[in-house]
């Protein structure tokens, strides 16, 4: 593990109007490692996910990538710097074509041949895209565009994905495709932040977790830790 995490949070809070939805939390990630955060709904993940990729503005605390304030940066500079974020809902283009979404996954680059590459790259990743290449993305399965969601932040060659809720709505052997994803990402060293509904399988394919209870971390650990945690057993494994 490197001396310093890719991305820290420290102290870092948001506010929705008046309600606070995330209360001074702190959280590290290492590059190579997946880090996933659970929880209850409502608890915080997504709009920590969100404060991240700065879709949201924080009301208070740190957040750092790489050695960069992220504070400093807008949006789209985070994504230039090597963030991507594959969203809750998937948020897919869907009267455009698989392909076309695909290619806005890279609109902060220029390198046209390598672009190219990285399309190839995707249909060898995600078989199912290449045979609908020409395929309006509204008219995918939910497993289809899920994983159009993920190869579209995948084009901005991320060193983080933030990866929101991929199993939602899914049949169980979807999910287990999409968990198959995520263990070749890793595998090829992608950094990932992943925010899951399905605790025990996110535990099982991450490095470290952290469990978020009303905005607050509640506890954190080795992912292995916590898959054997009582309280977490409890909450959240069932």
């Amino acid at each position: 593990m490197n001396a310093f995490p890719l991305l820290s949070l420290k102290g870092l809070s948001v506010n929705y109007g008046g309600i606070q939805a995330l209360q001074s939390i702190d959280l590290e990630i290492y590059s190579g490692e997946v880090v996933t955060l659970i929880g209850a709904n409502g608890a915080g993940k997504s709009t920590t996910l969100r404060a991240i990729s700065r879709i949201l503005k924080p009301h208070d605390g740190q957040l750092q990538y790489n050695g960069q304030n992220l504070l400093r940066h807008s949006a789209h500079e985070v994504v230039r710097l090597g963030i991507a974020h594959s969203p809750e809902g998937r948020r897919i283009l869907t009267r455009q074509t698989v392909l076309d979404n695909l290619t806005l996954g890279a609109y902060t680059r220029s390198d046209r041949l390598a672009i190219k590459s990285d399309l190839e790259q995707q249909f060898l990743t995600f078989p199912r895209l290449a045979e609908r290449r020409n395929q309006m993305a509204g008219t995918l399965s939910g497993g289809e565009q899920q994983m159009l969601a993920i190869a579209r932040a995948l084009m901005s060659r991320p060193k983080l994905l933030l990866l929101d809720e991929p199993s939602l709505g899914l049949a169980p052997a979807i999910v287990l495709e999409i968990f198959g994803i995520i263990r070749q990402l890793h595998s090829a060293g992608v950094t990932l932040l992943l925010v899951e509904q399905n605790a025990n399988l996110a535990l099982q394919h991450a490095d470290r977790g952290y469990v978020l209870e009303a905005g607050r971390i509640a506890f954190s650990g080795p992912a292995q830790k916590l898959l054997i945690d009582d309280r977490v057993k409890q909450a959240y494994l069932g």
